[in-house]
Order: C-alpha cells, then structure tokens, then sequence
C-alpha cells in the first residue's frame, strides 16, 4: 500500500480541539479530513434531527407529494415496485408501513432477479395496470425506463419515481421524479440512497398532511421509528456516510439497536446478536445486509420485504430462518466462483480493468464476488455470468475510476446498464464479451495512471504509543457512524519493536492465518491483522504500522485493540 500521511499544524489542533471541547485526537483526525474550522467539524459532527435538510428542497417533492396524497384522499390503488436487494426492499418497506398508517394499503412488487432483472419491465408494468393500480411509485429504479414509464402512462397509470441512480440525458415520463442528482435539485446531500429519499418523501407527505389538520382525528406517523429500514439501506448501499446520510444513520442504528420492529429482532438473532444489542454499522454492512439481500440474490427478494414489515415475533423468526439459509447457500456459491474468478483475474492482471465472464456463474452473487476480485488486485472488474446466449453482469470499482462513464463508453455493445461510479449492473449478448472486454481494458488504460493502480491507505494521524488510551479512542468513536465517505479513523505508530506470532485461520485454508504483534514499548495493546500471515518475515526489526484503534471484550474485561492495515520495515 501507498500510505497517505497527514499534514496537520498542531496549533491548529488546540485551537479546534478547545473551541469544541474535543480530544485532540479527534481534532486531529478532524483537521486531516477537511474541517478546519469549528463550523465546519460542529456541522458534521451534529446528528440533531432538526439539521435535516427541508425535504421540499428536493426538486420534484411538490408534485410527488401531491400526487401521493390524492391517492390517499381518493383511496386509489397504489404500487410500490422495488428493487431486489437491500435498498429496494427497506424503501418499499419504508412506504408500505408508512402508507398503511395513513390508511392506504398498497400492493408491492419486487422482480424476481432472475427471470426479470433489474427494473421496471413492461410485462410487470401491464400486469400491476390490469389490477387496478392508479399510482405506481417505483423505489431504487425507475430513473431509466423511459419506454416502460411511456407504457405505464397509456395504460392509465400515473408513476413517481423515487431514484438515486446516475440520472440519463433523457428523464422518463413520470408525474413526479425524486432524485437528487438531477439537474436543478437543491437538495444539499446528493448521495441519498433510494431509502433516504423516499424517507424524505415521507417526511413532505407528513408535513403537507399536518399542516391540512389530517392527524386531528388520527395519530400522526412516528418518522424516527422508522430509520431503521433507512439506516439498514443507507450502509447496505455503501453511500457515504456525511450530511444528511450521517444524521439519518446515527438514529436509525438506534432503533437498530432497540429491535422493536419484529422483522429486525428475528434478523438480529439469526445474525447472532441479541434482540436489544448495539448495531454498528459494521454488523448492518457484514451480518444484517447481506441476509436481506440473501434472498434476492438466490431467490424472491420479496421475503426480505415480508419480513420487515411482519406484525409478529413468530411470522418474522420463521421468515429471518429462511433469509439466514439463503445466506449460507450463499456463502457457499460465492466461494467457488470466487476460486473460479481469482484463477481467470490472474491470468489478465496486466490490464487496468478486468472482465471475468463464465458460463453457469450465479448471477445474485457475482457482485459480490467482484468486489473481492477489486480488494485482491485493485482494478475495476466486471463479472459476467452467462446462461442461454446472455450475459449479466455486476461491476465494482477503485476510486479513480467512474464505471458508469466507463460503460458509456461501450454502450455499443451492451444490450442495457446502469449505476453510478462505483458499481454497475450490465446485460450483453454473449457473443460481445471478447470485444467488450477489449474496449473495457482500453478504457482502463487510458484513464487510469500505474499510481492509480497502487491501492492507498489514508492516515489520519501518527501517534506515540502513549497517545493511545481509553479516552483517545472513545473521542474517535464520537466520530462515527463509519463507512463509505466517513471510514474509521486510521492511525498509525512508527518504529516499533514488536514480537510476531502466527495464528491459524479458521477456515484452515492453505496460507490462511493472522499475524499477531505483541508491542515491546507498549505490552498493554493487542495488536492483529486478519489475513496477514504472510507479513510475519517484515518483522525482524522495527515496524511502522498503520492500524485502527478499537476495543476487545473477553471476560467482561475491556481492553484497547489494533486492528492492523499494513506493516510495512521502519525506513
């Protein structure tokens, strides 16, 4: 890795660390990311409820909300139609329950990943038309189905469109389009996922109603209780975590955390936390997301939907069994196209950009594949699976590189795509697949430098053993909710004399294992790096180490960890 070092002025630390009464480790850490003034690290540190921007500062929010609440007022059939994977479903859960306390009972479809695809399609469009819908509210899609809205409007149907993908030159026909990227929003956070705007949907339809003195003879919807389908989609969906993303997490981990909902107290227990316990974002990204996902990935994703709005502890235990199964089928199937993909990555890692394709590869599962193919050789990658002349794919990126523009670029020989920077989803006739990857590759190249290539790791701050204490590390967890755009402070100590030891993995893979480092200057941190077995030789003398700083409980006793990313031999 190539580290990032910081470049702080430590008078600048004391000034901020006692204007807002911080540790200066977190002032430091603060510096380093860009807020420089107290201004700037109170508003980011701030999760009030009441920083949240006006939701009617989202272009579109008018007429969306005034559409919705003539369904309400008219009692019309409306359609949720989400997506399949973690966002879709929390969002159309987050309408359904929301809608429902106002009285209107929608029907919802979620497409089967495997038989319709991403989006809207038309066969799902004439059929929802055919059953009496008069409002149909697409949730994480929509924003490019421009023949299929087109269609949905000749049938009679009026459509909103709740969106946060890459917005296309040409917008669908829809009454209303809620998408913060379009042209002309003013809404300050443009990187919602689709469950943040359709949680700022909810927030415009409650205003309007109570300013119209709709909750004087029912109770008004609690918002708050429910951010925890926003919270479990916002991380899920790898969105940076600042702005608004920041507020609506840090409250809804909360009720993560408190578990009231029975879908995700059966979801906490299959993922082996206890019903009331703390939820991280870590633990939504790697044990709660992926089991609602699971399903989608394999199977109906419409069991995800189910489960979260389930009424009992009961339904929700059996449905939480069912997505855990999946999980574990999952994990199974991705192990083995991993194996698959890592053989035919090595044998085209001279290029910038890979494009792994097979036949029979599951097509639920290659994004997530690609994503350890990006971790293990840092180049954008897309994963093909191929069945009856078709491919689908999933694709991942690095930071330098925009896969949607990338895509653009090939759009010749792509049936459909769609996305953003970072990941992307692709259907191609299989024939294409040389030439698309040939035109992907050369993309790479061109736009991508061999510094690019390198994978970095952005220090937030060098520090001496004796910095490290349970009140330095307690100011950096202030900082959190941490993910995409707001990742866990990385730290790091400098010529370090340290015992090395190995530990065996438990999957017993061959070359699997841990290197574990007792601190010679500092016996009283642990420090270990998972996977790292193979770095044992660089500590024959002293190290630097870049690492984040956490807790470890054994025993009831509390104790500081490094959790290790590189070592690398003190120059």
């Amino acid at each position: 890795m190539r580290w990032l070092l910081p470049d702080v002025v430590e008078q600048e630390v004391g000034s901020l660390a006692g204007e807002l009464s911080l540790h200066p480790l977190a002032a430091r850490v603060l510096l380093h990311r860009g807020y420089r003034t107290p201004e700037a690290a109170s508003a980011f540190l701030s999760d009030r409820l009441a920083d949240l921007p006006d939701p009617f500062r989202m272009k579109g929010m008018g007429p969306a909300v005034e559409r919705v609440l003539r369904a309400v007022r008219l009692k019309e059939k409306v359609t949720l139609y989400g997506d399949y994977d973690v966002d879709g479903v929390s969002s159309t859960s987050l309408m359904y329950l929301f809608l429902k306390e106002l009285g209107v009972a929608p029907a919802t479809y979620i497409p089967h990943r495997l038989d319709e695809g991403y989006g809207l399609n038309l066969g799902a469009v004439e059929r929802i038309a055919q059953d009496g819908t008069r409002l149909l509210v697409t949730l994480d899609c929509g924003i490019t189905s421009v023949a299929e809205i087109a269609r949905a409007k000749e049938l009679g149907l009026d459509v909103v469109v709740v969106d946060h993908h890459t917005v296309p030159p040409t917008l669908p026909p829809a009454t209303a389009v809620l998408n913060p990227h379009q042209p002309g929003c003013e809404y300050p956070t443009k990187v919602l996922c689709a469950a943040g705007v359709a949680f700022n949907l909810c927030m415009g339809l409650r205003k309007r109603l109570r300013d119209d003195g709709f909750f004087a003879t029912r109770k008004e919807p609690n918002l708050k209780a429910l951010m925890d389908l926003v919270a479990l989609a916002t991380v899920a969906d790898v969105v940076p975590l600042t702005g608004a993303n920041r507020i609506l997490v840090a409250h809804g981990l909360q009720e993560l955390s408190q578990g009231r909902r029975p879908g995700i107290r059966a979801l906490k227990e299959v993922a082996g936390l206890e019903p009331d316990a703390t939820v991280t974002a870590g633990q939504v990204g790697f044990r709660l997301g992926p089991r609602i996902n699971a399903a989608g990935r394999l199977h109906d994703a419409s069991l995800g939907l189910q489960l979260l709005c389930a009424d009992s502890v009961e339904t929700a235990r059996s449905l939480a069994q069912v997505l855990d199964r999946a999980n574990a089928e999952r994990q199974g199937i991705e192990s083995s196209i991993l194996t698959q993909a890592l053989a035919q990555a090595e044998e085209h890692k001279d290029s910038r950009g890979l494009v792994l394709f097979d036949e029979g590869w599951h097509p639920g599962v290659i994004g997530i594949v690609a994503s350890r193919v990006v971790e293990r050789f840092h180049r954008p990658t897309v994963m093909v699976g191929v069945k009856d002349g078709v491919g689908k794919g999933s694709a991942r990126s690095i930071e330098a590189f925009h896969l949607y523009d990338a895509l653009t670029g090939c759009s010749d020989l792509l049936m459909r795509y769609g996305g953003h920077k970072h990941a992307a989803g692709l259907t191609i006739d299989a024939k294409q697949l040389p030439a698309f990857r040939e035109a992907f590759a050369r993309i790479a190249l061109q736009r991508l430098t061999p510094e690019d290539m390198i994978p970095r790791c952005r220090v937030d701050a060098v520090v001496n053993p004796g910095d490290l204490d349970a009140t330095a590390v307690e100011s950096l967890q202030k900082l959190g909710p941490f993910g995409q755009g707001n990742p866990e402070p990385v730290l790091v100590l400098r010529g370090q004399q340290a015992r090395p030891r190995v530990l065996p993995a438990k999957s017993g893979a061959p070359g699997a294992g841990h290197l574990k480092l007792a601190l010679v200057d500092a016996p009283e941190l642990d420090a270990i790096g998972f996977g790292m077995a193979d770095r044992v030789s660089l500590v024959e003398g002293p190290v630097d180490l870049a690492f984040q700083a956490g807790f470890d409980t054994f025993r009831g006793q509390r104790k500081l960890s490094l959790r290790l990313k590189d070592v690398r031999q003190a120059a």
